[in-house]
């Protein structure tokens, strides 16, 4: 079994950043990907970012490219999503989310939430105007 245990959420002002945490423990393969996801009221669970343990590979949704940062710490098993320059349509719970594959998967694979086996409890973070 996998636990993931989010951090770092709050209310923010427009332009302003947040950094989240997210500390895995239990078992961890080579192969462990790691993904963040968000959902707003009354929409539907989206992709944001994912990183790759074991090969360093990000992947991001169009919408945070240039603004959000996935990273890792390996020592900690730990993974944060840095967010700058914030603005109201980040305005969700996000969702931390782990994938325990032993192969190698192409970019596809890390945006879908079915392919992830673990996940958290969530974090909300405001972003007000």
């Amino acid at each position: 079994q996998v636990q993931l245990v989010e951090s770092g959420g709050g209310l923010v002002q427009a332009g302003g950043s947040l950094r989240l945490s997210c500390a895995a423990s239990g078992r961890t393969f080579s192969n462990y990907a790691m993904g963040w996801f968000r959902q707003a009221p009354g929409k539907e669970r989206e992709f944001v970012a994912a990183i790759s343990w074991s090969g360093g590979s990000t992947y991001y949704t169009d919408s945070v490219k240039g603004r959000f940062t996935i990273s890792r710490d390996n020592a900690k098993n730990t993974v944060y999503l840095q967010m700058n320059v914030l603005n109201p349509e980040d305005t969700a719970v996000y969702y931390c989310a782990a994938a325990l594959k032993p192969g190698t998967y192409g970019s596809s694979s890390y945006t879908k939430g079915s392919w992830y086996n673990y996940w958290g409890q969530g974090t909300q973070v405001t972003v007000s105007s």
